[in-house]
């Protein structure tokens, strides 16, 4: 299975999102990845859903949406309006996890679940098989440009082992700090979409890099 590159916009330009998104659709990235915080649950605040919808006017990629929200569940079919295609929530900010999966499969959106650096992968075992991606966070969830948290090959192992063990279809993600550095390890340990921001949107030619982190992903 060919690995998924995911860039994240919140390290993009806002104030010309729109060129942000062109370049993204010309580029070898199959998903566009937006993050959106509410300054509760993480100490940031970042796109709203006025700015969902003005990037999905432009954009020509699978809109995989990661929620750093509490109470998730209000603004599920919100989501499925405004544009997402995979609505990703925290298995630490959802009281009734199974329900709020199904909720999001009703919408006709992929579900998937992100945990946060300290969470254990075991959390997953009653529910692996009604998740579509699971997201990593290898860096605390708030902020850009923060540094990879060397524990996540290990759970990446782990939770390869248990989508495997039960049968599950669900794809791993990792969110934070990828580079050209630990793009192929990763994979090595059994990711199957990487999400970079800083590394993208900083770099002098995002597009030339975007290439050499999927040939990298998938050498």
């Amino acid at each position: 299975m060919t690995k998924i590159i995911a860039p994240s916009v919140l390290a993009s330009d806002f104030a010309n999102l729109q060129s942000e998104i062109e370049m993204l659709n010309q580029s070898d990235a199959e998903w566009i990845h937006i993050d959106v915080m509410d300054g509760v649950f993480v100490p940031n605040i970042s796109f709203g859903m006025p700015v969902i919808q003005a990037i999905k006017k432009h954009a020509k990629k699978t809109m995989d949406v990661h929620l750093m929200i509490v109470n998730p569940d209000q603004y599920i079919s919100t989501f499925k309006k405004v544009g997402a295609d995979i609505l990703t929530v925290h298995y630490e900010a959802c009281t009734h996890l199974h329900r709020t999966l199904q909720a999001i499969k009703a919408e006709g959106m992929k579900a998937g679940v992100a945990l946060n650096p300290h969470t254990p992968i075991s959390v997953l075992e009653d529910v692996i098989r009604d998740i579509d991606l699971v997201c990593l966070m290898s860096v605390n969830p708030g902020f850009g440009g923060q540094s990879f948290i060397e524990n996540t090959y290990k759970k990446v192992i782990q939770l390869k082992h248990l989508i495997e063990q039960s049968s599950s279809e669900a794809k791993i993600e990792i969110d934070g700090g990828v580079t050209d550095k630990n793009a192929h390890k990763l994979v090595t340990a059994g990711a199957d979409v990487l999400v970079a921001g800083s590394f993208v949107f900083k770099a002098n030619n995002p597009i030339e890099t975007i290439k050499k982190l999927k040939a990298l992903a998938n050498s």
